[in-house]
């Protein structure tokens, strides 16, 4: 078997495909009152999401990572984060500065991990990276849910809390990026 397409490989290229449905039916305002397809709207999002912890699974469990898959694989998460957040806005359901502090943290930690590249250095997800994701993740489902599926006022406002925090750890975790980073940019301590 090709190890281009492997398993790992082909779940991250169905969470660009759900990535891409996602948006198609978050962008049906009048859908999304119906409460069964903004549920499906919800579900998709979960499995997508699933998804990012089920392709590093068998990556790992198989010993079947590629170049491909640790370029596509994050690429993969910032567009399916990047829907629903874009995507929540005109639904009145996220405050649009919350999509463009998340989205400019995304570009520049792209940036640092391609210029990073360019010298041969390979950044890896850290954990507070990973961490970040989960609540990313968490709070966005928490948005995506329908709100009159079920009897609870608050959770609107807990999936705002959720994404907020998601905010805060975005900016430390990009912090810790550039902090790692910084001797790439400005040479060692000596040098300076």
């Amino acid at each position: 078997m090709n190890p281009v397409l492997n398993l790992p490989n082909s779940i991250t290229a169905v969470r660009f495909l759900l990535a891409a449905l996602l948006a198609g039916m978050l962008m049906c305002g009048q859908c999304q009152q119906n409460t069964w397809f903004a549920f499906w709207s919800w579900l998709v999002f979960t499995l997508a999401a699933c998804s990012d912890w089920v392709d590093g699974y068998f990556a790992r469990r198989y010993k079947s990572e590629t170049v491909l898959g640790r370029l596509m694989d994050p690429l993969a998460d910032k567009v399916l984060v990047t829907t629903a957040l874009i995507m929540l806005i005109p639904l009145g359901r996220l405050p649009a500065w919350v999509a463009l502090v998340i989205l400019c943290r995304e570009m520049i930690v792209t940036g640092l991990r391609g210029i990073a590249a360019t010298t041969g250095i390979v950044v890896s997800a850290s954990g507070l990276g990973k961490i970040k994701s989960i609540i990313q993740y968490i709070g966005l489902g928490t948005l995506i849910f329908p709100l009159d599926l079920l009897p609870l006022p608050f959770l609107h406002r807990l999936g705002l809390l959720i994404v907020y925090v998601s905010v805060v750890v975005t900016i430390w975790s990009g912090v810790d990026y550039f902090l790692k980073l910084k001797e790439l940019f400005l040479g060692p301590p000596g040098s300076r």
